[in-house]
C-alpha cells in the first residue's frame, strides 16, 4: 500500500521548532491516518463471540424531518415516508429526535459537521481546536486487534475522524483503491519497500523524539502545550509503526469478488454511496477493521436520480416551498433506499453468534436538523444493530435537547471501551437504547 512520503528530516533548533511545531503537529496525524496497514490481532484464537463493530455516518446536507419522524411516539415510525424504507428492520433500529451537541453555531452554517462526532463546541470560529472523535477515541483501544485500525472514509475527501490533536483526518474517496488497500496483496519488493518505509520512519522519529526533549526546560508555556502535544503524537505514530511490523508479511484476506469499478460522475451520488457501503461490507466481514466512519456529503449540483432537476444544495435550503420538497424528498428516499440495502446486506452475513448487523452498531444521521435554516438542534439519528434492545421512534425534548454525545458513550461501552463520559455528555445512557 502506499504512504505518502511526508519528509521529517529537518533541522530542529529552538527557532525552526517554535516556527514549525504547529505546521509538524498538523502533518503528523494525516501520516497516521494513512498508516493503514497497522495493528496486532491474535491470530488462530478460537472464539466463540464475533467482534464488536461500530460505522458512523453523516449526510452534511440534512434530512427533512416530517417525512422521516412520525408526530409523537405512540405511532408508527416505519409508516413514514423514509423510515418505511427500513421497516424490514423492525426490532434492529431506533430513531431519535431531540438530541444535539450545545453551542454548534459557527463560522458558517454547515460548520457542524467539524463537530458531528466530537462534540467540540463553536466550530470554526476563534479559538477553536476540535476535539478526538468517537471513532479514534475507539480505535485508540481496539484498533491494534485488526489490519486497518480504523478507516475514514468520505465522499468528498473530508472525514468525519479527528486525531488526538484535533486534527482532521482525510478521507478515502476512491472504493479502489479501497479495495486494493485491503485485498490485494503487494508484490515482493513492495513489501520489502513497505518494511523499509516502516523502519526509516521509526528512526526519524526516535531523532525527532531526541532532539525536542532537550528544548522542554528552555520553553515557555504556550510553547511547552505544543512541544507535549507534537510529542504525543509522535508517540502514537511511533507505536502504530511498530504495530505495522507485524500485518505486513501477514496474508490479505481472499474475497471472491471483483475489484470495483469506480463511478466517475459525481452527479451519480447514490450510485457513489452503495458502491462505498459494498466496500464497508467487506471490510467488516473481513474483520480487516472494527471501526469506519463515511462522510455522506452532499453535491452543489443536480443529481442523477429521476425527477430532479434543482441541484441538491438548492433543494435543502427549500424555504417550505412544496416543489422544491417534492424533489428533495425523491433524492432522500433514495438515500434512504440504499441505506437499506446496505444494512440488509450485513444482516444477511452469518457469525457464530447473530448476523454481521447485530454485532455492527450502525449510527446514521446528520449534523443539521433543518438544514434549511443550518438549525443545528433536534438532529435526524438513527442507531441500528449493535445488540441493543431497539425502541423504534424515540422523541426527546424538541426544547431542552439531549446531548448527542450520550449516545457516544453508550456506543463506546458497547465496543468495550470502558468510559462514563465523551465530549459535552452529561450521562453514561440514553432514554430509548439499552444493551441488549
Amino acid at each position: 500500500m502506499h504512504i505518502p512520503n511526508i519528509n521529517l528530516r529537518r533541522s530542529i533548533d529552538r527557532r525552526s521548532f517554535l516556527r514549525n511545531a504547529g505546521a509538524v503537529a498538523i502533518g503528523l496525524p494525516f501520516l497516521e491516518a494513512m498508516e493503514l496497514t497497522i495493528g496486532q490481532r491474535t491470530l488462530g484464537a478460537a472464539t466463540t463471540q464475533s467482534p464488536r463493530r461500530l460505522v458512523s455516518m453523516c449526510a452534511g446536507l440534512g434530512f427533512h424531518t416530517p417525512f422521516l419522524f412520525p408526530e409523537d411516539e405512540e405511532q408508527d415510525c416505519f409508516a413514514t415516508p423514509y423510515l418505511s424504507k427500513l421497516v424490514d428492520f423492525r426490532g434492529k433500529l431506533t430513531a431519535f429526535s431531540g438530541l444535539s451537541h450545545p453551542n454548534q453555531q459557527g463560522n458558517n452554517g454547515h460548520a457542524s459537521a467539524l463537530t458531528w462526532l466530537t462534540s467540540a463546541q463553536r466550530p470554526g470560529l476563534a479559538g477553536f481546536k476540535n476535539s478526538i472523535s468517537l471513532d479514534q477515541r475507539i480505535a485508540a483501544e481496539v484498533g491494534h486487534q485488526t489490519r486497518f485500525p480504523f478507516l475514514a472514509l468520505s465522499h468528498s475527501g473530508s472525514s468525519l475522524s479527528w486525531s488526538s490533536n484535533g486534527v482532521e483526518i482525510p478521507g478515502m474517496t476512491v472504493p479502489s483503491k479501497l479495495f486494493k488497500s485491503l485485498f490485494i496483496e503487494g508484490t515482493k519488493d513492495e513489501i520489502e519497500a513497505e518494511m523499509k518505509y516502516v523502519r526509516r520512519g521509526q528512526s526519524i522519529l526516535d531523532s525527532v523524539q531526541s532532539r525536542t526533549q532537550q528544548l522542554t526546560q528552555n520553553l515557555g508555556k504556550r510553547d511547552q502545550e505544543k512541544l507535549s502535544e507534537y510529542l504525543t503524537a509522535v508517540r502514537d505514530l511511533e507505536k502504530r509503526l511498530q504495530q505495522s511490523e507485524g500485518w505486513i508479511r501477514q496474508p490479505k484476506p481472499k474475497v471472491d469478488v471483483k475489484p470495483p469499478v469506480d463511478i466517475l460522475d459525481k452527479a451519480d451520488a447514490i450510485n457513489r454511496q452503495k458502491l462505498m457501503y459494498d466496500m464497508i461490507v467487506l471490510a467488516l466481514q473481513t474483520d480487516s477493521t472494527r471501526t469506519i466512519t463515511y462522510e455522506l456529503g452532499g453535491l452543489n449540483q443536480v443529481p442523477t436520480i429521476p425527477g430532479v432537476k434543482n441541484d441538491w444544495h438548492n433543494l435543502s435550503h427549500h424555504g417550505k416551498d412544496p416543489e422544491k420538497i417534492d424533489e428533495l424528498k425523491l433524492i432522500e428516499e433514495a438515500e434512504f433506499e440504499v441505506f437499506a440495502q446496505f444494512l440488509k446486506k450485513l444482516d444477511a452475513i452469518q457469525e457464530s453468534d447473530g448476523t454481521l448487523l447485530d454485532n455492527t452498531s450502525v449510527l446514521y444521521g446528520s449534523n443539521l436538523g433543518n438544514a434549511s435554516a443550518h438549525d443545528w438542534h433536534n438532529l435526524p439519528i438513527m442507531v441500528a444493530g449493535g445488540r441493543f434492545k431497539h425502541s423504534g421512534y424515540v422523541a426527546h425534548d424538541e426544547k431542552s435537547n439531549t446531548p448527542f454525545a450520550n449516545l457516544f458513550v453508550v456506543l463506546a461501552q458497547q465496543m468495550g471501551i470502558e468510559i462514563d463520559r465523551f465530549g459535552s455528555s452529561t450521562s453514561n445512557s440514553i432514554r430509548g437504547l439499552e444493551t441488549g
